[in-house]
């Protein structure tokens, strides 16, 4: 050969085949798994390059370059020049159909790589129209040539067997020494000893199959002790659910139970209760017929009793009728004889009153008793009874008294109300609350002000109503209130507004009512 033949990369886990070559599982590795291809040149032969594919492949037999027949064993030499270890032929040689299905789906997994890196030309001539596919579909859909050929064509399996020898050196020593590596997958050393087929090939072959197949049901085994594990635990898992279902339901049916046990008792109280309903309405209903029969006989009674009483009715009106007509006859007569003596009692009167000519008079016998009229009350006739001695209501009916004058102590009132003010503010206010009172009651109103220490004209608000006045220079307010007091007639309501114990005995003894600075205050305060 003029270059170096590619490896044989170790098969994927192997494919389950039908007989028929058909995959299950899948082909082996793609066409990387085959190392770099090299050409492989045929043997020259009569001046022309043939290829090895070119033998026919019923004979079994190759050709060499020199255009000596091979034996079934032996591989075309690299050089074209004395062939390489020829392997040993058998007593009796398996086909690929009789190798088991894994074993067999190795050796077409290493036949399919090893194809996919032999040139075309050297190719048998039934895999060629497989030769540019991938290493897993040539497995797959090449499988019958495949087998044929590694069969029938010594130097094609020649080829793959080198491959193989070049790719499981250790293995294959061991295999040519006549052992079988015990740490080498079976099925693996089971094809390649198909391929390389050493001395003994046939009990090695099947020593390792028989290994295949032990470690094939070993880990059947394994596989069956996991499942046979996992029913169990899944048995386990349902008997412990049966269980817990079983409980519920038996726990439903008690409760089922217990609750049928209180609808029949429920039941059999409602058909009772039904029962004495039905003996209460028959008794109602004899009850019922009895007071029907009752009411008609008493109907029929009372209505015999109407009929006689509307006959004493219609007797006693036609009686009443005779006495209302007897009784507007006499009447009449009656009415006659009253009218002509109120007639002549009144011609009687008037002939009496002008005999003793007594004229008409709006007197009354009330008129005659002595006592004090209201149009003639004065100041002190005004009571104070039941009330505070500064009620407002005091002076309230003080000022409705006809033509009422009221005279105010200012500066004694303002100290009272609103001490707090200075002199001008205390002036105008108690001025503006006397205008007020002015407007309201009609009464005169004289406010007097102490003016013996004024040092000129003071401004002074004017209100309708309100007369203000000062006391002259060595005069004080109290003496300008006596003479104001003095100056009115007797009988007139005179009130005099001061606090000043002296100014109120003073003007009481002239006729005057006094009242207290707090009544005017309180009397303002509600305005």
């Amino acid at each position: 050969m003029s270059g170096e033949e590619p490896g044989v990369d170790a098969p994927a886990a192997a494919p389950d085949r039908s007989p028929g070559g058909a995959e299950h599982d899948g082909g082996a590795g793609g066409a990387g798994d085959v190392a770099a291809e090299s050409g492989v040149s045929g043997a020259e032969h009569d001046g022309g390059v043939g290829g090895v594919g070119d033998v026919a492949a019923e004979s079994g037999v190759s050709t060499a370059a020199d255009g000596s027949d091979l034996g079934p064993g032996e591989a075309v030499p690299d050089d074209g020049g004395t062939p390489s270890a020829p392997a040993p032929a058998p007593d009796r040689a398996p086909g690929a159909a009789a190798l088991s299905e894994p074993v067999r789906a190795r050796v077409l997994d290493f036949a399919a790589q090893v194809a996919g890196g032999l040139p075309t030309a050297t190719l048998p001539v039934s895999l060629r129209p497989f030769a540019k596919f991938t290493p897993a579909k040539r497995a797959r859909l090449a499988a019958t040539p495949l087998a044929a050929a590694l069969e029938a064509d010594a130097v094609f399996r020649g080829r793959v067997a080198e491959r193989v020898r070049d790719t499981y050196p250790e293995v294959a020593e061991a295999l040519f020494a006549g052992a079988i590596p015990p740490a080498a997958d079976p099925r693996d050393v089971a094809a390649i000893v198909y391929l390389l087929r050493p001395e003994g090939w046939v009990d090695l072959l099947g020593q390792a199959e028989l290994a295949a197949r032990e470690s094939e049901r070993a880990l059947a085994d394994e596989h069956l002790g996991d499942e046979v594990a996992r029913l169990k635990a899944e048995i386990d898992a349902i008997r412990e659910q049966t269980k817990a279902e079983t409980e519920r339901l038996k726990a439903e049916l008690a409760a089922e139970r217990r609750e049928g046990d209180s609808l029949r008792r429920r039941i059999r109280q409602l058909e009772a209760d039904m029962r004495r309903a039905q003996a209460h309405a028959r008794e109602a209903v004899s009850e019922s017929s009895a007071v029907q029969n009752a009411a008609s006989m008493q109907v029929s009674a009372a209505e015999a009793e109407l009929r006689r009483v509307r006959a004493r009715l219609a007797e006693s009106e036609a009686a009443l009728e005779s006495a209302r007509s007897a009784t507007r006859a006499s009447r009449g007569a009656d009415e006659v004889r009253m009218r002509l003596l109120l007639e002549t009692i009144s011609e009687a009167a008037a002939g009496l009153q002008r005999e003793l000519a007594i004229s008409p008079t709006d007197a009354r016998p009330a008129d005659t008793v002595e006592a004090v009229r209201a149009d003639t009350l004065g100041a002190h006739d005004v009571a104070g009874q039941a009330r505070a001695a500064d009620d407002p209501a005091i002076l309230d009916a003080l000022l409705a008294l006809p033509r009422a004058h009221l005279v105010v102590d200012g500066y004694n009132v303002t100290k009272t109300g609103f001490p707090t003010l200075s002199l001008h503010e205390q002036r105008i206010r108690l001025l503006k609350g006397l205008g007020g009172i002015a407007a309201r009651t009609g009464a005169e109103v004289t406010c007097v002000f102490d003016g013996a220490e004024l040092g000129g004209p003071v401004p002074v608000p004017q209100h309708k109503g309100v007369r203000v006045l000062f006391s002259r220079g060595g005069e004080i307010a109290d003496e300008l209130i006596r003479r104001l007091v003095a100056a009115e007639p007797q009988g007139r309501p005179l009130i005099v507004v001061s606090s000043d114990k002296e100014v109120a005995d003073g003007v009481r003894r002239s006729g005057a009512r006094p009242v207290p600075s707090s009544m005017l205050v309180r009397r303002l305060g509600r305005s």
